[in-house]
């Protein structure tokens, strides 16, 4: 309803407005504690204690959890504090945290949308409309502002793949009730196939004189 609207946008932007302007003030101590002692087991607790925090915050106010840790990333202080956060999340997020998003994707995507019937063409569709909107207008963009043709190939190659982050919005709407699990699944595989194809695509630009 609105008033749940209203609390998200609100509290939305008070938390995106405290983290881009006083965040980093609120946040240089980690930041010049870690340049003297280095990242110790202390400062990585902080540090998971207010991403918990941030995800629990927007969660609670209807926004999903991923922005909160989104937005309290972009405050944290540069230099030793984020390359040790790096070195000592980066391992369990990729080899475990990532492949279980992944599975948890795969959970909700039924591949009989690819199988024939209606939702077929509908699928194909929504692949060749995504290709042109985005990777055909890159290239556009690209040859507008002057780059070579081959530049602007490579560049709509690149720019086409979805990868990631269009799969946590799609889950997003999928947890939200926004879009139904067929057009989930859809969306899936276009997001997989357009990533799929950047690095062919990208390779095939390359070759072009």
């Amino acid at each position: 309803n609105m008033t749940n609207a209203g609390i998200a946008v609100g509290g939305g932007l008070a938390f995106a407005a405290f983290m881009i302007f006083l965040g980093p003030r609120f946040f240089a101590y980690l930041g010049r504690r870690a340049e003297i002692k280095g990242v110790d087991n202390g400062l990585i607790g902080i540090a998971l204690i207010l991403y918990m925090l941030s995800a629990f915050f927007m969660d609670a106010i209807g926004i999903h959890a991923v922005f909160g840790g989104f937005l309290l990333g972009t405050a944290m202080p540069r230099g030793k504090l984020s390359e040790g956060l790096k070195q000592a999340l980066e391992p369990v997020t990729v080899v475990l945290l990532l492949p279980f998003f992944f599975t948890y994707s795969g959970l909700h995507t039924d591949l009989r949308v690819a199988g024939g019937g209606p939702l077929l063409w509908v699928a194909l569709v929504i692949l060749l409309a995504s290709v042109l909107a985005k990777g055909g207008a890159s290239y556009l963009a690209a040859r507008w502002v002057g780059q070579s043709n081959r530049s602007a190939l490579g560049i709509g190659a690149l720019m086409n793949a979805r990868g990631l982050m269009e799969l946590i919005i799609i889950n997003i709407g999928l947890q939200s009730g926004v879009i139904e699990p067929s057009l989930f699944s859809i969306l899936v595989l276009m997001a997989i196939v357009t990533t799929l194809m950047a690095s062919p695509l990208f390779e095939l630009s390359r070759r072009i004189r």
